[in-house]
Order: C-alpha cells, then structure tokens, then sequence
C-alpha cells in the first residue's frame, strides 16, 4: 500500500524501472524487494535504503556502483572491513557513511575532508584530544564546534579567531587564568561573556567599557567601593543598578531595581 508518496519507480538515469530486467528477479518472488518500496535499482533513496535492510548481504557487491545513494547505503550494511576504502569515496555522503560505523581511529582521516559538514560531524565525533588540528579550520562552524569540545585549558589557541560566534564560545568556556584577555575583544558580546565569568574583583578594570552591558555586570557584581563612577553613567540601567545597590535612590514601586529593569534588559539584549 506505501508507495513512500513517489508513484513512479525511476532509476539514477532517468529510465523506468524493470523488475524483468533485473538480476535479483527471485527477490520478488520471494517478497524481499518490491516495487516502489523497496528496490536498489529506484534512484528514491528510502527504497534503497529498504532494499538494504532486507537483503544486507547483498551490500558488498554495490559499494562500486556508479550511483552516490546506493554506494551510500549499501556502507551502512555491508561488512565493516569493507568500508575504509570508501574514504576515498568522492561523494561525501558516501565517506560519511562509511565513517559513521567505522572506529573513530578512522575519522582522523577526514579532518581535512574536503567537505564542511563531513568535517562538522568529525568534531562532534571525535575525542577533544584529537581535534587540536581543527582549531584553523576553514569553516567557522566547525572552529565552532571544536571551541565547545576541546579542553578550555587549549582555549588560548583561538582567543584571536577571525569569527565572533567562536570567540564567543572561547571566553564562555576559557580556563579562568586566561579569561582576561577576552575582555578586550573588539566585540563586545565576547566581552560581554567574559565579564559575566569574571571574578568580581577584576570587575573593576571594565568600568569604562563602552558596551552598556559590560558596565551593567560591573555595576552588578563589584564591590560597592569600586562601582560609584558608575552613578553617573549614561546608561539608565546601569546608572539604576549601582543607585541601589550604594543606596543612593530607593525603588518608589516597591520593588528591586534587579526586578524592574529585567524586562527592559531583555529586550535590549
């Protein structure tokens, strides 16, 4: 009854399917192929795919065959000791295939792979001891990836990347001793994140951020000897913020000031 919502059965050049020219023709007879459900010969991937799940042993003879999809589905049934060589594979849904089942020895191979979201999946696989050669690569997100994965102490290594949703990354999980070289990103939602790590006593070194939010974890968290300056910001908020906590300017609603200017800092932010 399923016909997977393609009511046509076409092979990877275009052609009807034949079920009288095919070579696995006992297949049929025996229920283990069908047409548009399950046939290695129908360009539809889901239909190979089945074709695999019913008939593993047939995956090794189609690890050459000159269509990507079936090449690639028949990596997820055939033997494993088959599957190095399709690293090689100039498909990359193909060497990912194979790469998924293999030991992770293995993906070491493709952290240079010439694809992006082969090497994305790479660092999400592969211990964070291994990905120290990711650490330049080419795509941002995969930098990315590899700043959530590898230890804080190697952090250091990418405080200077080029893209700021990794740096990000750095001085949200940077190790302490290092943390201060992040509040003088030139961005300031990196040093935004690094102020919000900062231990209070280095607080005061960011007053004079020009970032708002900066001054407002300043105002926030410092020492109330160190945070007076910031009465006379030109920020609201951050102005508000230190009023209360040196007790400068009491809340007529009744209210923290923290309370008050939550909404307002949100939709800021």
């Amino acid at each position: 009854m399923s016909t997977d919502e393609i009511d046509e059965a076409i092979d990877w050049q275009g052609a009807p399917v034949d079920c009288g020219q095919c070579p696995h023709g006992e297949l049929l007879a025996e229920g283990r192929c069908k047409p548009l459900r399950a046939c290695v010969f129908d360009r539809y991937a889901r239909r190979i795919d089945r074709f695999f799940d019913w008939n593993p042993k047939l995956a090794r003879i189609y690890l050459a065959h000159p269509y990507f999809e079936v090449r690639a589905w028949a990596a997820k049934a055939a033997e494993i000791f088959l599957l190095p060589a399709l690293l090689d594979d100039p498909e990359e849904t193909v060497r990912w295939s194979a790469a998924r089942r293999l030991p992770d020895r293995y993906l070491l191979k493709l952290r240079n792979d010439p694809h992006r979201e082969v090497r994305i999946r790479v660092a999400h696989r592969l211990d964070p001891v291994d990905l120290l050669p990711m650490i330049e690569d080419r795509d941002y997100y995969v930098r990315q990836v590899v700043a959530r994965r590898i230890s804080p102490d190697l952090l250091v290594l990418m405080i200077d990347d080029d893209e700021i949703e990794v740096r990000r990354v750095v001085a949200q999980r940077i190790a302490p001793q290092a943390l201060k070289r992040m509040t003088t990103d030139p961005d300031a939602t990196v040093r935004f994140e690094a102020a919000q790590r900062l231990d209070a006593a280095q607080l005061p070194a960011l007053i004079g951020d020009p970032d708002w939010r900066v001054r407002y974890e300043v105002a926030q968290r410092a020492a109330l000897t160190d945070i007076r300056l910031l009465l006379s910001d030109e920020d609201p908020i951050v102005r508000e913020t230190a009023e209360a906590r040196l007790g400068e300017t009491p809340d007529p609603s009744g209210r923290k000031v923290s309370e008050r200017n939550h909404s307002q800092i949100e939709e800021r932010i």
